[in-house]
């Protein structure tokens, strides 16, 4: 039986090294991006398999719009929300388009994908959902030492893990997969777009990214960190989260109260 994906932002960095990945595996793939050229040269070089370009901006709404009609109506056996943008700034010194464009993509565009694939997956008993976040996800009780500031980055990251682990829950049983795919730095474009010196940090390869994502669905993960030795560290984050939820009362908590 053949496997279909679709990934997104797939002209460069994780995103083609995902589509490297599953053309290699025998995934025929549907690669969206934004840059024509680069998503025509994908395909000319892996002709041994069937790949279907989509120049769209995600940033937009048509864009999300004409992707999520082909979620809804190809048999997508893996999705990929790989697509980003960075714009590390605070949030008083971000341009409103700028601080517009990372929410539809980082979000906008993620959620809307994964609703238009998620029915028909279910209704097939089958498929994989791989959500590109980052470890800044994490990052939000950082005190003011630790920069760059990046309050709509590291926003839109944590709804990717939130969304990804609620949703997980929602599709037990169904035989579809949710993963949230949460690197720290990687060497790519991403961040030299931004106008980002990284030379000199120690970084990730998307490869490995990669290997870490698939090898974390075989694991039955949700979050996947792949440079994270010590999974237990993810697991207390995590149960610190279910203990604060499950220890709300009705009740006003006495700090609150007046003396």
């Amino acid at each position: 039986m053949s496997k279909l994906a679709l990934v997104t932002g797939a002209t460069s960095g994780i995103g083609k090294a995902f589509a490297e990945r599953l053309a290699a595996d025998g995934y025929d793939l549907i690669i969206v991006g934004r840059n024509k050229d680069r998503l025509e040269e994908f395909a000319t070089a892996h002709p041994e398999v069937t790949v279907r370009t989509v120049a769209a901006d995600l940033s937009t709404d048509i864009g999300v719009d004409t992707v999520a009609d082909i979620c809804a109506t190809e048999p997508l056996t893996m999705l990929v929300n790989n697509a980003g943008v960075a714009h590390y700034m605070p949030l008083a010194q971000l341009p409103a388009d700028k601080a517009r464009e990372l929410v539809h993509v980082k979000v906008v565009a993620p959620t809307m994908l994964t609703r238009a694939a998620v029915a028909g997956m279910q209704e097939r008993g089958e498929g994989k959902i791989i959500n590109v976040a980052g470890m800044i996800a994490f990052s939000g009780p950082a005190d003011k030492s630790v920069m760059p500031r990046r309050a709509v980055y590291a926003g839109s990251l944590a709804h990717l893990v939130a969304m990804s682990q609620t949703l997980s829950a929602e599709l037990e049983d169904t035989g579809v997969q949710v993963q949230v795919l949460c690197p720290g730095v990687v060497a790519t474009e991403f961040h030299t777009r931004q106008g980002l010196d990284m030379s000199v940090v120690p970084r990730m390869s998307a490869e490995d990214v990669v290997t870490a994502g698939l090898r974390g669905l075989e694991l039955g993960e949700v979050v996947c960190a792949p440079g994270v030795e010590d999974a237990g560290l993810l697991d207390a984050v995590f149960q610190a989260d279910l203990a604060a939820f499950g220890g709300q009362s009705p009740a006003l908590a006495s700090r609150y109260r007046a003396n």
